[in-house]
């Protein structure tokens, strides 16, 4: 074996999605953090989930931000600064930024790097004077952000798209005291999923087009492309339930055979209908977030909901 191939492995071995993925798998049961779902790729998936009809988290938070666009400004007030944890959608902050009275910065913060400096360079093309600076981080650790750019005065978190849902309960609460001190003690604007009917969640995680499918089986995709494993992407079966006692969806990867897969130098045995945990995405009422906010030393000042209750944005403010 040549010194390159050497380096190129050890590289490979060293990473945190490497070491998770191999720590994930020979557990049991078998398990990948949700976070890895977003290099380049899971994280273009993502965006054509969110266009999907059965997918109503996007749509609704969208009609929401757009018709409170100017309540929500008044709270964050002039010359603030935006962080944003797991950014993505444009169309979203872009209905702040629109709304709001000289923003004077913006901080994207995202695992995914590729796609984050795109997104950053675009909205520094469309915006005059907004000073634009990506952190490529793990936004579910403890993120320094530093000095404030573009001279902003108040900083104000925003967390949308009910991603605080993918964090266990205690984990989610370690999340929100994170990002109050990222925050300076700021506010947070954070979408939030709401308990609903199964049959509208089931349809959400299970589109008809499987673009859900493919999101979950582009972990494997992303293993084989960066860790040089050999999964048989067609050996894996997607497959996402409701669990109405704890209220949250659970997404899995199903093996549809025995096999045997090479993972980082390691080899990780399949049995036929062996499940691996890719996802949990909890839903929540307003009193059960209201109840995990104060834990995290938040209150929960402003809730705006669409008619049918199906999602919500919620307001933050530090205790």
């Amino acid at each position: 074996m040549s010194p390159a191939v050497i380096a190129l492995r050890a590289r490979r071995d060293e990473s945190e999605f490497g070491r998770a993925l191999l720590a994930g798998l020979l557990r049991m049961p078998k398990r990948i953090p949700s976070k890895f779902f977003y290099d380049d790729a899971g994280s273009r998936l993502f965006e054509r989930i969110t266009e999907l009809p059965e997918y109503y988290p996007t749509r609704i938070e969208l009609g929401l931000l757009e018709a409170h666009a100017v309540e929500i400004a008044s709270l964050v007030g002039p010359d603030a600064e935006l962080v944003e944890f797991g950014a993505g959608s444009l169309r979203k902050v872009r209905l702040l930024l629109d709304a709001m009275e000289r923003p004077r910065g913006y901080v994207p913060i995202d695992i995914s790097g590729e796609f984050l400096l795109g997104m950053a360079a675009t909205l520094e093309r469309e915006y005059d004077g907004l000073r634009v600076h990506p952190i490529v981080a793990d936004f579910t650790r403890p993120v320094v952000i530093g000095g404030r750019v573009g001279g902003a005065g108040r900083r104000v978190g925003f967390f949308p798209g009910s991603t605080i849902g993918n964090f266990a309960p205690s984990d989610a609460i370690a999340f929100l005291r994170n990002a109050r001190r990222a925050l300076d003690s700021g506010p947070l604007l954070i979408g939030v999923d709401l308990v609903k009917e199964a049959a509208l969640l089931h349809a959400a995680y299970n589109d008809k087009q499987g673009v859900t499918a493919a999101f979950n089986k582009n972990l494997l995709a992303r293993a084989n492309s960066e860790l040089g494993a050999d999964f048989d992407l067609d050996g894996f079966g997607h497959y996402a339930c409701y669990d109405p006692v704890a209220q949250k969806i659970e997404m899995y990867l199903i093996s549809m055979a025995r096999q045997r897969v090479r993972v980082c130098g390691e080899i990780v045995d399949f049995a036929l209908g062996e499940a691996i945990h890719t996802e949990d995405s909890h839903k929540y009422t307003k009193e059960s977030f209201a109840a995990l906010a104060t834990e995290a030393g938040y209150v929960q000042r402003r809730v705006w909901t669409d008619a049918r209750r199906l999602f919500s944005v919620q307001w933050l403010e530090p205790a």
